[in-house]
């Protein structure tokens, strides 16, 4: 039969009355023989491959900035033997379980299915090679897999996986496919364009913030500022006398301004008139949060880990420090938002998440319906840092829109992202070191901070359980050390605390790493040597630490005023080392003139992905390292915008290189190792510049004047 596109729109439209009857299967053949759809091989959840030879590949995590889209696709396509040029990435539909976790943080979306991606492309593979073999009716062994095309080595007859792909869908799937050798990648280890690159330049990409839907309104929620706080009682008046302003009523985390559009709700927002309910923590500051910490440091403390003895040892030197580190904000350039549309027996969500199921479930619950009723669409994040980790922001805009029963984007200010933000914990560190001639024989730590998880879950901790994950960073020194205790101390208060860019191996390396070069001072030793004495037993620290400080030149004589700093740390799978350059005037100004980085985390699947990685990671801990500060005044945040919690700007940003360690081990994180050992880096500069020592973060200029 054939049809013209007047017969065709009868059809479709007889299909949307239900009268499709019968022509279902003829109208697919001809559509399929014009190319107006594509038939596919679907191998597995990660893999389509179309009759036109387009390959999609899908991720199941998500993308705000650190290329997930494009080193997903890569290990998959390796394994396939696919044509790059013909790769295309989707992202994948939220799942209870699907495609397992779809979380994303820490480091983790390549080194935790870097083996089971492999496994999805090479099936695929197999399958394909089997089809033309049996298409050939050859030998499988005597075919292979190129650019998207199985070849057959005797008669070099080749035929597209897009030809195959009829035949391969009916074939079984191997039990056990087999991997590549890793000499023989083509893709993986090499730098290849992202596949997102072109949308971003043309402005094709969508965001949260670019979602749009027929009939949508927009919505913002005003909060209480102080931590704990409630609505006492407001007055709309104001607020709805302004242009586009549609209703103002009270949701469960504050009230809700509902307008036609962004700038509307925005200013119907500022003009409420609200009396709130402040509660107990209002007369809280960051004085007050500083000195609770100083008093519980001398409470009884959870070991993280005990070497041999720390208390009764003959040594020759024996030093204290204490390191104190701010509460940081995240400040994605994005602020939270979310497009939420409830119906009677459904809802629809538009996020960008780092944790979609999450959403899935608990929006499922909010409004009693069935998990797979919720549909949570993963849009592109403009960062995420962790924070986005946290759904918060997702009840509101859903309960906006069941009330107003319409499309509702939420949407936050700066000042909102800025004030209700899960920070970043502030901590306290007190460490104590002894020497024996030149050589560290104890070293103990005891970390005093708020708990993530004690926060979030305090059920598991009320027998006094250690948080693990507050530890982290300080509880696995490389260093060969006889003797070592490591302890922990909870200080949670109401300010929201939360995952951030390291979590807390960005304070604990600080801590350790500035610690160390004090010690090394103390006994008289070269920085770089005293570590390196001390890492036999580490050969991967070793190789990173050695590489960072050849690159730059370690010991190289230095002008009046400027120093050199180095700092090792180990996190999320993989190994970072730094040496920093600065300049300090005398007025104690800072200029970071160079930052010198090196990674190992081992197999690399896109060398400008992990570059940037470390990059990315290194401006983010600079910010925190010379700017970025949340102090607290009457229970609640003191800074509102970027006025405030300054950024570092483009004209302070350091020349920095970054060089990868080559390695054939399994793939560690790339998106977070490089940010700890920033900040110890520029504060053993700073002391080696002016004789300074810095044990606080931020570092401010009047704490170095001359």
């Amino acid at each position: 039969m054939k049809y013209n596109r007047r017969d065709f729109l009868k059809i479709s439209y007889s299909a949307s009355m239900g009268l499709m009857i019968g022509v279902a299967l003829p109208v697919k053949n001809r559509l399929l023989g014009e190319n107006l759809v594509q038939e596919t091989f679907d191998p597995n959840i990660w893999i389509s491959i179309q009759s036109n030879n387009i390959i999609n590949i899908v991720t199941a995590k998500s993308e705000m900035g650190q290329h997930i889209r494009t080193t997903i696709p890569m290990i998959v396509a390796e394994e396939l033997n696919a044509d790059w040029s013909k790769v295309k990435v989707k992202q994948a539909d939220t799942h209870p379980d699907k495609y397992g976790s779809q979380s994303t943080g820490g480091s983790g979306s390549v080194r935790r299915s870097y083996t089971r991606l492999r496994k999805a492309g090479a099936t695929a593979k197999e399958m394909l090679i089997k089809a033309a073999a049996t298409k050939w009716d050859v030998p499988s062994e005597e075919c292979k897999a190129q650019l998207s095309k199985v070849i057959h080595s005797k008669s070099k007859k080749s035929i597209k996986y897009g030809d195959l792909i009829s035949l391969a869908s009916k074939l079984e799937p191997p039990v056990d496919p087999v991997l590549k050798d890793e000499k023989d990648f083509t893709i993986i280890g090499n730098s290849v364009p992202g596949l997102d690159t072109n949308s971003r330049v043309n402005g094709s990409a969508i965001f949260g913030l670019d979602v749009r839907l027929s009939n949508m309104l927009y919505a913002t929620v005003l909060k209480c500022q102080t931590f704990g706080g409630t609505v006492k009682s407001f007055n709309a008046k104001k607020a709805k006398k302004i242009n586009g302003v549609e209703d103002v009523f009270e949701v469960e985390n504050g009230i809700a301004v509902v307008a036609t559009n962004t700038w509307a709700a925005i200013k119907g927002q500022r003009a409420l008139d609200v009396k709130w309910n402040h509660g107990d923590f209002f007369s809280w500051d960051s004085k007050k949060i500083k000195k609770m910490m100083e008093d519980k440091s001398e409470d009884n403390a959870v070991v993280a880990i005990e070497v041999g003895d720390t208390n009764n040892l003959k040594t020759d030197i024996s030093i204290e420090s204490q390191y104190e580190v701010s509460f940081t904000s995240h400040s994605p350039m994005e602020p939270m938002n979310c497009v939420a549309h409830v119906k009677r027996d459904s809802a629809e969500l538009w996020v960008p998440t780092q944790s979609p199921q999450r959403i899935q479930s608990s929006i499922a619950d909010k409004l009693g319906l069935d998990v797979e009723k919720v549909k949570v669409n993963v849009t592109l994040m403009g960062g995420g840092f962790g924070r986005r980790l946290f759904s918060d922001y997702i009840p509101d805009a859903v309960e906006v829109s069941k009330k107003v029963k319409k499309p509702v984007k939420l949407l936050w200010t700066r000042e909102d992202d800025m004030q209700h933000d899960f920070y970043r914990p502030a901590s306290l560190h007190k460490l104590k070191g002894s020497l024996s001639g030149k050589n560290l024989i104890s070293w103990k730590h005891r970390i005093i901070s708020p708990s993530i998880s004690g926060q979030r879950s305090p059920e598991r901790f009320k027998n006094g359980q250690l948080d693990r994950s507050a530890v982290n960073g300080a509880n696995n020194l490389p260093y060969d050390i006889s003797n070592i205790l490591v302890d922990y101390i909870m200080s949670n208060t109401e300010v929201p605390v939360g995952w951030w860019r390291s979590v807390y191996n960005s304070q604990n390396a600080f801590a350790n790493e500035v610690f160390m070069d004090e010690l090394a001072h103390k006994a008289g030793v070269d920085a770089l040597e005293f570590r390196m004495k001390m890492l036999n037993n580490s050969p991967r620290h070793k190789e990173v630490l050695k590489l960072a400080a050849d690159k730059a030149g370690w010991g190289k004589k230095l002008p009046n005023g400027q120093g050199m700093g180095l700092a090792l740390h180990e996190s999320f799978g993989s190994w970072s080392a730094q040496v920093a350059t600065v300049t300090v005037s005398k007025d104690g100004n800072i200029s970071v003139d160079e930052i010198i980085a090196s990674v190992d985390c081992g197999t690399v699947i896109n060398p400008d992905g992990v570059k940037a990685q470390m990059e990315g990671s290194i401006v983010y801990g600079l910010t925190s390292t010379l700017k970025g500060e949340i102090t607290i005044d009457k229970g609640a945040v003191a800074q509102t915008n970027f006025h405030e919690f300054e950024l570092l700007q483009i004209d302070e940003m350091p020349k920095v290189e970054i060089h990868i360690v080559p390695s054939t081990e399994p793939p560690g994180g790339a998106g977070e190792p490089g940010l700890p050992p920033v900040a110890p880096a520029v504060a053993n500069a700073i002391f080696n510049a002016t004789g300074k020592r810095v044990r606080k973060l931020p570092i401010r200029p009047k704490d170095l004047k001359v």
